[in-house]
């Protein structure tokens, strides 16, 4: 809250999951990989194959957290509900873990 109180633009409380990037020999490699990822609840995960031939399968989970708290110095939200979110961040952290 001490930073928050200083801040003169914006500010937004931003969470970022887990991401693995696996580099695959074959892309059925990355297709089985895919697949693993996905039933096992990494929705976001996907294939990439870059101009070179490189097969890359990264691993991405859907926990992510985007919040405005603060707009032209303005704190548009309660402590209460900073704390709150703060909360749901630790725990989307435990998940990744």
């Amino acid at each position: 809250m001490t930073a928050l109180e200083k801040a003169t633009g914006d500010v937004v409380l931003k969470f970022e999951p887990f991401v693995l990037h696996v580099l695959c020999r074959e892309l059925q490699d990355a297709q089985l990989l895919h697949s693993v990822a996905v039933d096992s609840g990494f929705r976001n995960s996907g294939i990439t194959v870059g101009r070179g031939g490189k097969i890359m399968m990264a691993v991405r989970s859907t926990h992510c957290l985007e919040v405005p708290l603060i707009h032209k110095g303005k704190l548009m939200v309660s402590e209460e509900y900073i704390e709150f979110l703060i909360h749901i961040a630790n725990r989307k952290m435990e998940e990744n873990i």
